[in-house]
């Protein structure tokens, strides 16, 4: 159905499956495919990355698209299923500026994609139809009402931030019990109310038991986190598993596979090969929730989860779904687990399928003791791997 409909006193042409319905400053469209035209001329165009270290920016639409000269580097940076795109593009939402203010489209569903061609945002799931959400004004205004028709569809969590104390960005990966207790020692007194064991603990990335640095066990950390008055916060990546893990060795079966039935690829750390499970496998959604377990039985009320766009990467799933819808049922389980209480920090998140679950999320890429890699510069593009020049860039939300 291709209409003209006046929208804020613009004309613009809407193609969808059913006329548009006017809502709170905006309208609501329906369709596999939907197109919205701008009054031309159009200017900048707004492009949203995928997750917690994708690009997200106003962009010249007739500059160059980015391009990675490693092609696995794209599980860094954004959607890998998008990286040969041929248009400029975006994950759930896109904008363009023109005369009349900034026109904007944007899903209420999971999977969607917005590209502008010429002038015209054109809106598709990636399976099926489902809702958008158009509008035109000020910026900021049609941004908002986007996220009050986000809030009312997924939910809203949220509140005041943690003054959080993390190993992550003093020590790194060098952690030990020792350590951790020498910086109890060397923070009393500052205003942090919580205290956040980072990376670095673990036996394995799949393989959650605390190492030989630990010999007193992650509960006896706890308990000791909270006698000096801080909330105890621990880091996992639930969503993984490394090649050389127990975990991977010896069930390789509930990984998600590539065409030729091996693990797909979740990138390259820790020295070697990782991988994402698969959480339309029952027993694979059986681990990462005992792992919850164990680490809010531990006495951790802050769970700081990395690498979360692992399970919605491109693969074979035990259940074929929308690989955004995948993994959306994966951390409602992981809040009904974790419950209510407990204070879920999302990193490396796709951002709109994580709405309404998560009490906190990473945007920006990884802070680094560097200003920036020139080898990641000139393969990765735009840079999403840590540094310091491009946290700084990043506006706070």
């Amino acid at each position: 159905m291709l209409t003209r409909w006046d929208l804020d006193g613009a004309e613009i042409t809407v193609e969808a499956s059913r006329h548009p319905r006017p809502v709170d400053h905006g309208v609501l469209l329906d369709g596999d495919v939907v197109r919205v035209t701008a009054p031309a001329p159009v200017g900048r165009f707004y492009r949203h990355g995928w997750q917690s270290w994708s690009p997200t920016a106003w962009v010249d639409p007739h500059a160059p698209l980015p391009s990675i000269s490693v092609p696995e580097l794209t599980l860094l940076a954004d959607d890998p299923a998008y990286a040969a795109a041929a248009h400029p593009g975006g994950s759930a939402v896109g904008a363009v500026t023109c005369n009349e203010g900034t026109l904007l489209l944007g899903a209420l569903d999971l999977g969607g994609r917005v590209e502008l061609r010429d002038a015209t945002l054109v809106a598709t799931y990636e399976q099926g139809d489902g809702r958008w959400f158009a509008a035109l004004g000020d910026e900021h205004e049609v941004f908002a009402a986007y996220a009050r028709a986000l809030g009312e569809r997924f939910g809203v969590r949220g509140g005041t931030p943690p003054r959080m104390w993390s190993s992550w960005y003093s020590l790194y990966g060098d952690i030990s019990e020792h350590r951790l207790l020498d910086v109890l020692d060397g923070i009393a007194g500052l205003a942090f109310d919580t205290f956040q064991v980072d990376d670095g603990w673990q036996v394995q990335i799949g393989d959650w038991h605390a190492n030989d640095r630990f010999p007193s066990g992650m509960p006896a950390l706890a308990t000791t986190i909270r006698e000096r008055g801080y909330r105890p916060g621990l880091w996992l990546a639930p969503f993984l598993v490394h090649e050389r893990s127990q975990m991977f060795r010896e069930h390789p079966e509930l990984c998600l596979t590539d065409d030729d039935g091996r693990p797909a690829l979740a990138g390259h750390n820790w020295g070697g090969s990782v991988y994402a499970l698969d959480v339309t496998n029952p027993d694979a959604m059986t681990v990462v929730c005992d792992l919850i377990a164990d680490a809010v039985s531990w006495g951790f009320d802050l769970l700081k989860l990395d690498f979360l766009f692992a399970p919605a990467l491109p693969g074979t799933r035990h259940e074929q779904v929308v690989r955004e819808a995948a993994y959306r049922q994966a951390i409602e389980r992981i809040r009904n687990t974790a419950g209510d209480d407990v204070y879920l920090l999302a990193c490396g998140a796709p951002i709109m399928a994580s709405l309404g679950v998560f009490d906190g999320i990473r945007i920006g890429p990884d802070v680094a003791p560097w200003w920036e890699l020139e080898a990641a510069t000139r393969h990765l593009q735009p840079v999403a791997t840590p540094n310091t020049r491009y946290p700084i860039a990043t506006p706070s939300h």
